[in-house]
């Protein structure tokens, strides 16, 4: 499928000198370019476009409101000591997203459209790549259910975009060490569940045990195994390991 480059009207424009003169924090500031596709039965993925980074326009019967078919996935464009941008494995983000989307009744995304569009658009927002230590570009490539039509079932229509945001590190502490603390009330899985599935809704339902996490005065928490709370499954912000 061919992407369509758009033009970025006058109003829309960013200068992206701003990434060099501001503390950026996470997914607090955005580029002036986003990818989209729109998909249906009777065309599949089509009229795929880099255009300027806008407002969605969605009917408030949209499925993704009431029955939460939406799905994301999350990577990072890192600048090179040469100046150079380089992608960490995108192939394997985009493979997750398409397991993601069939635990959710939704349709897959073709990993090579998937790729060229990250491509395309890392290779647009070039100059928005930060190159200070620790700092990246952050894509999150996303997918929801989008025709406005009230009732239990899959979404007939979908939408797919890629909005990217110039990033330092995810804790407001920087990169020093964190507390954490081990969530016994709440749970994250379960055998059968769609813990698997990054989709919103695990996310929604993790901010509770959050924020009592940080009300203790922790800044994340290690989910337990939701059948018996015993077992270490994972933390809510990043991977953990243990050196014995």
């Amino acid at each position: 499928m061919k992407i369509e480059i758009c033009d970025i009207p006058a109003e829309l424009k960013k200068n992206p000198d701003v990434i060099k003169s501001r503390t950026l924090g996470f997914g607090q500031l955005f580029t002036d370019r986003m990818f989209i596709t729109k998909w249906n039965k009777e065309k599949g993925w089509h009229d795929a476009k880099i255009q300027a980074h806008q407002a969605l326009t969605l009917d408030p019967a949209a499925l993704v409101f009431h029955y939460g078919q939406e799905i994301f996935e999350g990577l990072k464009a890192y600048r090179q000591t040469d100046g150079g941008v380089s992608l960490f494995r995108p192939e394997m983000n985009c493979i997750r997203m398409n397991q993601s989307a069939e635990r959710l009744m939704m349709p897959t995304i073709p990993v090579e459209l998937q790729l060229e569009a990250i491509k395309k658009l890392v290779s647009l927002l070039n100059d928005w790549v930060p190159s200070q230590d620790g700092y990246s570009l952050y894509l999150r490539p996303t997918m929801i259910g989008s025709n406005a039509e009230l009732g239990i079932k899959p979404a007939s229509e979908y939408l797919y975009f890629i909005i990217c945001s110039p990033v330092s590190g995810y804790f407001a502490d920087g990169f020093k060490t964190i507390k954490i603390v081990t969530s016994e009330k709440y749970a994250r899985a379960a055998e059968g569940g769609t813990g698997a599935a990054k989709c919103g809704g695990n996310y929604a339902a993790s901010l509770k045990a959050l924020k009592e996490a940080k009300e203790a005065g922790y800044a994340q928490n290690v989910w337990l195994d939701g059948k018996e709370h015993r077992y270490i499954e994972e933390m809510g912000g990043m991977n953990i390991m243990f050196a014995y």
